[in-house]
């Protein structure tokens, strides 16, 4: 599959499903002495799965949000709650001090910033000081926006800084932690802006981990999920041969979750239908991660190995395995279904 085709399916994803949480009511006229001046204005935009339930959560700790995303039944949501709604990127950079974006692909984010509305508002001066882009991205598309944010200029100097600067803070934790607040940050660029945004950090996630210069947040991401991706795959060959020789998956999770083999894929995201309760694939493989969002950040995965000439066999072979899952008409399932579809693996009973 093209990966055109992946990158229609992660937008689908993130855009067909509303979220599912209750706006607070007076949510505009919300104040709170703990916000800092230069970062009370924040637009955000994108609200799928995640985007939704982070902006939600700077709204409950007293931050002016605005917001603007395509879906227009997210729009009302946010709107019929009192929250601003812009039409554009560029308006919504227009009353804001920073800028939180969580979109689907890398194409998505560079039409947000450099689209004819625009965040860079076609380099004229701006008023956001800051630009958090928590997408999962590649690094050479960060470090190429970042380049072109410090090259533009502010219409009024903020807090430290003479020109505007970019962070990329990738998150983890899926949209439960999303929802509660305790996702993980994996941020890159300046290490001075990352510490005067670190309040907004902590108003919608649990860790913050600083890698690096701009790029690395977004490397750190691609890295983790192509770790995620291959463990998956590895738990559930392992569940399928051990099924294949008379041992039961509950069997084996217990094995596995007190050795060596403990793993995420194990002891949280088992992907046996039957075995544990509260994910994916106890409900069919509903929610939780994409299979299209899985093959896409693999995607990113091996371009970047390719980029640097590194061979990386596993890398490869996954994303094989996750865009056939897309080619099944598996995109938009639990990434976790490739138990059931692709090893044909069985529920426990």
């Amino acid at each position: 599959m093209a990966i055109r085709s992946l990158l229609k399916l992660a937008e689908s994803k993130f855009n067909i499903i509303s979220p599912r949480f209750p706006l607070p009511s007076s949510a505009r006229t919300i104040s709170s002495s703990s916000v800092p001046s230069h970062l009370e204005r924040v637009g955000f935009i994108g609200l799928g799965n995640m985007g939704s339930r982070m902006a939600n959560n700077l709204i409950k700790a007293g931050y002016n949000v605005a917001v603007h995303d395509i879906n227009l039944s997210v729009i009302k949501m946010f709107s019929d709650k009192g929250i601003s709604v812009k039409g554009s990127p560029m308006e919504v950079a227009e009353i804001s001090d920073v800028v939180i974006t969580m979109l689907p692909s890398p194409t998505h984010v560079l039409e947000v910033y450099t689209g004819s509305n625009g965040l860079l508002n076609g380099g004229n001066p701006m008023r956001p000081w800051l630009f958090i882009d928590s997408s999962t991205i590649d690094p050479q598309t960060t470090r190429k926006l970042s380049s072109a944010v410090s090259n533009s200029a502010l219409i009024e100097h903020k807090y430290s800084w003479n020109t505007p600067v970019m962070l990329d803070a990738p998150v983890s934790g899926g949209v439960s932690a999303a929802e509660t607040g305790t996702l993980t940050f994996m941020i890159g660029g300046l290490e001075e802006a990352y510490k005067a945004a670190e309040p907004l950090f902590s108003s919608m996630g649990k860790n913050t981990i600083y890698c690096g210069t701009s790029g690395t947040g977004s490397a750190a991401k691609i890295c983790n999920n192509l770790a995620m991706g291959v463990s998956m795959l590895g738990v559930s060959e392992a569940f399928v041969l051990g099924q294949s020789l008379g041992i039961k998956a509950t069997t084996l999770t217990k094995i596995f979750n007190s050795s060596s083999a403990r793993c995420w894929s194990s002891d949280t995201y088992n992907p046996v239908p039957g075995v544990m309760d509260g994910v994916p694939s106890s409900r069919n493989y509903d929610g939780g991660f994409a299979s299209a969002l899985m093959a896409k950040d693999l995607t990113l995965a091996s371009a970047s190995a390719k980029e640097i000439g590194l061979n990386c066999p596993l890398t490869s072979e996954a994303k094989h395995i996750f865009t056939k899952l897309c080619d099944d008409g598996l995109g938009k399932k639990d990434f976790s279904c490739v138990f059931r579809n692709f090893y044909n693996g069985k529920d426990e009973l």
